[in-house]
């Protein structure tokens, strides 16, 4: 039998019946657009997070744009991103005109380095092209990056501290969900996010009143208090009722649905660890578990032989953002980012969801040992 890398399919047996009748109370009152689920959802996933405010959006790129407009950032300005990352984490800084500048990260953890940060951060004001404005960490495969030592950072040189939580909703650092670790936190509902809908959706989450009521502004063309009153320029970026109907049946079942993932990680590891490099567990640091993603010389062998298996897995990421051709020009090449260099080389990541069985698990464990 194949085994799904993500089961959405048993996500949806599980919760079907509350999932349809979200989406018929939609389809009744027919508010597909900034419905009463959509308030709804804003405002349990900000209880249930424990932030003053959750501006829905529609994608997790958008949201990430979002912030940066709202601070203003635009040409001559530079944000310090990790190199290790998708590729929405780059592009939307030159999306608003900004200049991304790679940093590396930690080849244990997977995290923006904040030595390499500093460094570039004294680089960039040194050669006085670019105004450092703000720094994106991305919390990659569902652990929280150091906000603590990044805000002293942040603090120091006046810069904006936006979290980069696409893959991390559910995680917690020290007793403080994701979404409260920075002053601005974007996410993303893509399908096979920890949470996930049913298409696109994304959120940005804060404490802060006078962002929130400005990404509102600006996720709804820029507008004030009445429909046809524009006050700047913005996006037409709203999160569709259906899919805020269905996050909010998801959402009921999430904090179970996180506990699950980090079981199954804890068997993975325990299988796991005398043989491949498994991702960490550091105190304090709860992970959601977007990805898990051990390390192996031979990665690509590995790959061939589970595939043989009948066990799927994936590489994130093949190619490093400061070595894509879109990004190469804005780079140092090959060589200047040695550590996640040398990650794109050896990840893989193995199947992930809430709603494996013992059997499954063990399978792709024995698949793992066996295939070394």
């Amino acid at each position: 039998m194949s085994i799904p890398f993500v089961d959405l399919k048993a996500q949806y047996a599980d919760l079907k019946s509350e999932i349809d009748a979200g989406i018929q109370r939609v389809l009744d009152h027919g508010r597909f657009i900034l419905g009463p689920e959509v308030h709804e959802f804003e405002a349990a996933l900000a209880e249930h997070v424990g932030v003053a405010h959750v501006i829905s959006c529609a994608n997790g790129t958008d949201a990430l744009i979002l912030a940066l407009m709202g601070e203003n950032i635009g040409p001559g300005d530079a944000v310090f991103v990790p190199s290790f990352t998708f590729t929405a984490t780059a592009e939307t800084v030159l999306l608003i005109g900004a200049t991304p500048v790679f940093i590396d990260v930690d080849g244990k953890n997977f995290l923006i380095d904040s030595v390499d940060l500093e460094e570039k951060l004294t680089a960039v004001k040194a050669a006085g092209k670019l105004k450092p404005r703000a720094v994106i960490p991305v919390d990659l495969f569902g652990l929280p990056a150091d906000y603590a030592r990044l805000a002293e950072i942040a603090e120091a040189h006046d810069l904006f501290l936006l979290g980069d939580a696409a893959q991390s909703l559910g995680a917690a650092a020290h007793g403080r969900a994701v979404g409260g670790l920075a002053p601005a936190t974007a996410t993303s509902f893509f399908p096979a996010k920890p949470l996930g809908c049913y298409g696109d959706g994304g959120a940005l989450l804060t404490d802060d009143a006078a962002r929130a009521e400005l990404w509102r502004s600006l996720r709804g063309h820029g507008t004030g208090k009445a429909k046809y009153d524009v006050v700047r320029v913005g996006l037409n970026s709203r999160l569709d009722t259906l899919q805020a109907a269905i996050l909010l049946a998801k959402l009921k079942v999430f904090d179970a649905e996180i506990e699950a993932r980090d079981q199954l990680a804890q068997k993975y590891e325990a299988a796991l660890q005398d043989s491949v490099t498994t991702p960490p567990r550091p105190d304090g640091l709860c992970s959601a578990w977007a990805q898990y993603t051990i390390q192996h010389d031979d990665r690509d062998g590995l790959k061939a032989r589970l595939g043989e298996k009948g066990v799927p897995s994936a590489i994130y990421y093949p190619l490093p953002m400061h070595l894509q051709t879109a990004y190469r020009s804005l780079g140092d090449g090959e060589g200047s980012l040695p550590v996640t260099e040398r990650l794109c080389q050896r990840v893989l990541s193995l199947p992930m969801h809430p709603y494996m069985d013992d059997a499954t698990a063990e399978r792709i464990c024995e698949a793992v040992l066996t295939s070394l």
